[in-house]
C-alpha cells in the first residue's frame, strides 16, 4: 500500500473527516431536511431522496442531517447503503453546531430544504463553512398562502403571507442559489426581489415510465392521493366530495373515488360511503396497483404553489388527470396533457366527458408518459444541477 498511501492520502492526522471515508478527492455535500426522506409517504421526500441518489451516483461524499435527528427506518439504512452518512441520535441533536464547527471547512456545498427548517441553519452555515449554499424551497409558501387567501378571505392568512415572505426572502438572499419546481415561482420571486439568484429544477427524477398500456376495460373509478398535513390536499378532498362528486353521480351513478395518502385526518376518514372509498396509506406496490386499475386521477386543488408530485407521478404511470389551473401549474403544454377545470361544474363536466372516451383516455395516457421522459429524466435533472454544482460529465 506504500504508493497508495503516498499518492492518495494526507499525512497522519490531517483532515481525518475526509480521509476516513476516502473522500479527499471528492466533493462533499451536506443535505439538510426536516427528517430522513420517507420517499413512499410524501412528494417532498421523493424529491429529496431522488437528488441524494443523483449526487451519490455522481461520486459526491454526501452527509445528511434530519432536523429531528431520528433514525427513521428503513429509510436511514437505505441512505447508508448508498454511502450517505446520516447524523442521528441524542448526541448530534445537541452537538450539531459543534460538528459544523469542527468539520464545516470540509464542505463544498450545502443543499438546504424547506424554509421552516433552513432558517435554523442558514446563519451558522455561513459562519462555520466555506460551502456554496443551494436552497430548495419545495414551494413558494407566501404565494401559496396568498392563493389560499383569495379563496377563504381569512384575515389570519395576511399575517402568514408577510411572515413567510420575510423568512423566504431572507433565505434566498443568504443562499448562493434558490431553487423551486416551476418557472412560475421563479418569476414571482423576481417580481418581488429582482436581484435574487433563482432557478427552476425538476422536482422529480425518473429513469423510465410505466410499460403497462392503458386499457379502459381493466379500469374503473376515480383516484386522489395526497399527504394530509398539507392543507391544500384536505381542501381538495372536501371540495370534491361536497360539490363535485354529486354532479358527477348524476351522469355516472356507479362511480367511486378512492382516497389515499398519509396522515389522513378524521374529517377525511368520515367521508367514507358507497361512493367514497378511504384507502389510507398505500405501500409503493399498492399504489402502483391502484394506478393500473383506476380510470382517472382527479386533483381538484384550489390553491397551492409549485409542480404537484401527484400529477407528475400519475403521468409517469400513464393515468389521465383531471385538475385545475393550480394543479397544472408548471406543466408545459398542460392543455394537451391534462383535463382542466376551475369550478365544481367544470371539473365535473371534464370527468363526465372523458370517463368513457377510450380514444381520448389512451391519447392522454401516452402524452403524459412522453412528457415525463422529456421533462423529468435523470439527464434533465443532472443538467439543471450542473448549472450550480460541479458535476462530472454523465457517462
Amino acid at each position: 500500500w506504500k504508493d497508495i498511501l503516498e499518492k492518495e492520502h494526507n499525512p497522519n492526522g490531517i483532515n481525518p473527516f475526509l480521509a476516513r471515508d476516502r473522500s479527499l478527492s471528492r466533493k462533499t455535500l451536506l443535505f439538510i431536511d426536516h427528517y430522513v426522506p420517507m420517499f413512499d409517504k410524501d412528494a417532498g421526500s421523493r424529491t429529496v431522496f431522488a437528488y441524494i441518489k443523483l449526487f451519490a451516483k455522481a461520486g459526491y461524499n454526501v452527509k445528511f442531517i434530519g432536523d429531528n435527528f431520528f433514525k427513521h427506518e428503513p429509510y436511514t439504512e437505505i441512505l447508508q447503503q448508498m454511502g450517505v452518512e446520516v447524523l442521528y441520535g441524542s448526541y448530534y441533536a445537541t452537538h450539531w453546531k459543534d460538528w459544523l464547527s469542527e468539520n464545516g471547512q470540509s464542505f463544498d456545498y450545502v443543499f438546504l430544504n424547506r424554509p421552516h427548517i433552513s432558517i435554523k441553519y442558514i446563519d451558522i452555515l455561513r459562519e462555520k463553512t466555506r460551502a456554496k449554499i443551494f436552497y430548495y424551497g419545495h414551494d413558494l409558501h407566501f404565494l401559496r398562502c396568498a392563493r389560499e387567501y383569495e379563496i377563504s378571505k381569512d384575515p389570519k392568512l395576511l399575517e402568514d403571507i408577510e411572515n413567510w415572505k420575510k423568512k423566504e426572502l431572507y433565505l434566498m438572499e443568504k443562499a448562493d442559489m434558490a431553487a423551486y419546481p416551476s418557472e412560475v415561482e421563479v418569476e414571482e420571486i423576481h417580481k418581488t426581489a429582482p436581484g435574487i439568484n433563482a432557478m427552476a429544477i425538476p422536482a422529480y427524477i425518473y429513469d423510465s415510465v410505466d410499460p403497462v398500456s392503458y386499457n379502459t376495460a381493466e379500469r374503473r373509478d376515480l383516484f386522489f392521493i395526497g399527504g394530509y398535513t398539507h392543507g391544500p390536499n384536505v381542501d381538495a378532498v372536501l371540495w370534491f366530495t361536497n360539490e363535485i362528486l354529486p354532479r358527477v353521480l348524476k351522469a355516472l351513478p356507479n362511480i367511486r373515488i378512492h382516497i389515499a395518502g398519509s396522515n389522513m385526518p378524521q374529517e377525511i376518514i368520515n367521508l367514507a360511503s358507497d361512493h367514497v372509498v378511504i384507502e389510507g396509506m398505500l405501500s409503493d406496490e399498492q399504489l402502483e396497483d391502484m394506478y393500473h386499475h383506476v380510470r382517472l386521477n382527479v386533483v381538484p386543488l384550489r390553491y397551492g404553489a409549485g409542480i404537484k408530485g401527484k400529477i407528475v407521478e400519475s403521468m409517469r404511470y400513464g393515468l389521465p388527470v383531471v385538475t385545475t389551473d393550480c394543479g397544472a401549474e408548471g406543466i408545459i403544454g398542460s392543455e394537451d396533457i391534462l383535463k382542466i377545470g376551475n369550478t365544481a361544474e367544470e371539473i365535473a363536466d371534464q370527468i363526465i366527458s372523458v370517463y368513457n372516451d377510450e380514444d381520448e383516455l389512451k391519447r392522454i395516457s401516452e402524452a403524459g408518459k412522453r412528457y415525463i421522459l422529456t421533462q423529468y429524466s435523470e439527464q434533465n435533472a443532472y443538467l439543471a444541477m450542473s448549472q450550480f454544482f460541479d458535476l462530472p460529465l454523465m457517462e
